[in-house]
């Protein structure tokens, strides 16, 4: 049989006998295929069996070196493992060399967020109204915008959770772990006005100990503050997730680009370990390329 040969009965035995799809089977024979080429054109091998794991690898740096994202590469492999699987169930080679061969790791997807020119315009410039829930949901958005904290934590916010005469807010994270964050003048004001007109409002807003309220005096669910959240950014930002999360990672950029120490981001997200904060240094350090690319003279690569 020839090597495309031994591709063919392995496609066959996907979809017949392991039941995958006729797409898998056809994604899998490409992946086959592609690396089939670069092994007896560049490696000059002419039989699966003198496969090693060196070939593997190298046969990776050259995806890596086209562009192809460690997912895509990662899924190629997989194709290669389960046709090596195949290979020696069937006695047709006697080694794997996919044992030996580890995948590229993905890498982690900079956080989204919303730029400070753009966060500033919602906050100066958009009409939120001036009832109670118009009050209510710009309030929602400085609360994230300002401190940070994550949707489950703002959602089980009380009004005994804020100290104002401290100017902090008790926030309890998670597995219950409760950390306190300071808030400034512009925060203060929203809430003093926010609770004052939910206080006069002369029906069941007052009896509820939660901070954010519905429309029938109920604490506020995670629906309705993403439903705010989406709503109210549209307006500002085009950015691709319109989410309480993208305004969390738009307070830790803003937070580092404005020259706070990491550790004092990483105490104000709750976050356990330094190292998942450290992505906010890769996402300021990639505006800081955008920002030298436009206006430095000569930014710009040139051919």
């Amino acid at each position: 049989m020839t090597r495309y040969d031994f591709v063919e009965k392995f496609a066959s035995y996907i979809v017949l006998e392991r039941n995958e799809s006729p797409l898998t089977g056809m994604c899998y024979s490409m992946s086959l295929l592609e690396f089939c080429n670069f092994m007896f054109q560049y490696r000059g091998l002419t039989e699966w069996q003198e496969v090693d794991a060196t070939d593997v690898r190298e046969w990776i740096v050259v995806q890596m070196d086209k562009g192809l994202s460690a997912a895509t590469i990662n899924k190629r492999l997989s194709a290669m493992r389960s046709f090596y699987k195949f290979m020696l169930m069937r006695g047709y080679v006697d080694k794997d060399p996919m044992e030996k061969v580890m995948g590229p790791k993905a890498r982690k997807p900079l956080p989204v967020f919303v730029k400070e020119s753009d966060m500033d315009r919602l906050f100066d410039h958009v009409e939120f109204g001036n009832d109670i829930e118009g009050r209510r949901d710009r309030l929602i958005l400085l609360m994230f915008y300002s401190t940070g904290m994550r949707l489950a934590e703002l959602v089980g916010l009380d009004v005994d959770s804020v100290d104002f005469y401290n100017s902090t807010i008790r926030v309890l994270g998670k597995r219950n772990k409760e950390r306190f964050i300071p808030f400034g003048k512009e925060l203060r004001d929203a809430m003093y006005e926010y609770i004052d007109m939910r206080e006069g409002d002369g029906d069941v807003h007052d009896m509820s100990k939660a901070l954010f309220l519905n429309r029938r005096g109920g604490r506020i669910s995670r629906a309705t503050v993403q439903s705010v959240v989406r709503k109210y950014l549209s307006m500002v930002t085009t950015v691709s997730r319109l989410t309480p999360h993208v305004l969390r990672h738009s307070f830790a950029t803003a937070m580092l680009n404005n020259g706070a120490e990491l550790e004092a981001v990483r105490q104000l997200l709750g976050h356990e370990s330094i190292a998942t904060t450290e992505i906010y240094t890769h996402t300021t350090f990639e505006e800081l390329k955008k920002e030298y690319s436009k206006a430095h003279p000569r930014g710009e690569e040139r051919e």
